[in-house]
């Protein structure tokens, strides 16, 4: 899965609708705007509706605020 748009955020938690790579099914979901849930939570969300998860050529969107930022 991977980010296709977001929709709103408040400080690091957002809502973003995610599309699937390879069939192209999309979900709304929570998310949270750090390194770590964008490089390593997000490539591994299993599709609802074919069961697979992102390529290994998954490319990690970057942060709204860098990392450390206190908000």
């Amino acid at each position: 899965m991977r980010i296709k748009e977001k929709l709103r955020q408040h400080r690091r938690d957002f809502i973003a609708i995610y599309e699937c790579e390879h069939c192209g099914f999309t979900k709304k979901e929570e998310g949270y705007d750090d390194a770590n849930f964008h490089q390593n939570v997000i490539p591994k969300f299993e599709c609802d509706n074919c069961g697979k998860t992102a390529d290994e050529d998954y490319q990690a969107l970057p942060t709204r605020y860098p990392e450390g930022y206190q908000i």
